[in-house]
């Protein structure tokens, strides 16, 4: 190939490399074997030429810039949680999106069945369910589920199980993105029926005022880790230039690390359902504070720190 051929196919990415800082270790890594890829085929056929000399240079910054981030053995904690995991919900925000809109979907499916079928919200949430709730509506303490087990015990249970549930959505994705949307689906239609239940009984507000005290949190990770899956089977489904094993190993990569990037958010989520949820009379200001707080947070750190994040390296 001529030199002036090999620069303008390659050009345009070099510049991108010098002008796109990153703090991902990963993609300093995928750019700096990429560049010594270039360097070695310009040193075999342009020894002494300018873009040899170029390339050299380009490769020597990024080294260093590799061997600065050596660093990050001990804040590789926040290194995750400051640039790589936001980066990763820009990057794969139309897989978020859809996910919520899937969610959403099912949630209004699951309001309009509750409301047109008597028998559905029994279908869904169980006999047992319901004829306990019913009774602790006729005792005037609606809520009084979150009560029964103690704080420890419960915390423990239900952290484990969230966990459980995001790690089984995002795995599922495996089988070509379907397992995700059938388990947002699921657990859509669930929190739609749930809550007509409530709100035909009217304690909606209530139950948006108490339940949601951890819903908000637990709810927002469930949708993530939907989107998780679907960058599971994003990279099945389309490998673009990769082969389709090297495609699904990068969507593998990506979509585990926002899974388990999930884990204290669902912790939070069980300590709020173990040790709060159950003071169903909380004052309104420390129950909208809390709901609120959470709401912002998420909001926030998936898609405004993201794309502030995103245009900040654009310019820098």
């Amino acid at each position: 190939m001529r030199e002036a051929l090999f620069v303008k196919q390659n050009s345009g990415k070099w510049k991108s490399y010098e002008q796109l800082q990153t703090a991902n270790p990963d993609e300093l890594a995928e750019r700096f074997i990429d560049i010594t890829n270039d360097l070695a085929y310009a040193k075999t056929f342009y020894p002494k030429s300018r873009t040899t000399a170029y390339l050299n240079g380009l490769a020597a910054g990024l080294h260093q810039s590799i061997y600065k981030n050596k660093k990050e053995d001990t804040s590789r904690f926040i290194t995750f949680w400051k640039f790589e995991l936001p980066e990763l919900f820009y990057t794969y925000r139309r897989q978020l999106l859809y996910a919520f809109l899937f969610f959403l979907v099912s949630g209004a499916m699951g309001v309009l069945s509750a409301k047109y079928d008597d028998t559905f919200v029994r279908l869904i949430l169980g006999d047992g369910y319901v004829n306990m709730t019913n009774e602790n509506i006729a005792k005037g303490d609606s809520f009084g589920v979150y009560k029964q087990q103690g704080p420890v015990e419960m915390f423990f249970m239900i952290a484990i199980n969230n966990v459980y549930v995001s790690l089984l959505t995002f795995l599922s994705g495996i089988f070509l993105s379907v397992g995700p949307v059938f388990m947002l689906l699921r657990n859509g239609i669930m929190l739609g029926s749930f809550e007509y239940y409530f709100f035909s009984r009217g304690l909606g507000i209530e139950s948006i005022l108490v339940i949601w005290i951890h819903g908000t949190l637990e709810i927002s990770a469930i949708i993530i880790a939907g989107a998780a899956g679907l960058v599971l089977g994003h990279g099945l489904l389309f490998p673009k230039t990769y082969t389709r094993f090297q495609a699904f190993k990068n969507s593998a990569k990506d979509g585990t690390k926002i899974a388990l990037g999930l884990v204290p958010i669902f912790i939070v989520a069980a300590f709020f359902e173990g040790f709060i949820t159950r003071y169903t009379h909380m004052p309104l200001w420390l129950s909208i504070s809390i709901l609120g707080g959470s709401l912002a947070f998420i909001i926030w750190y998936v898609i405004v720190y993201p794309a502030k994040l995103y245009k900040r390296n654009q310019i820098s």
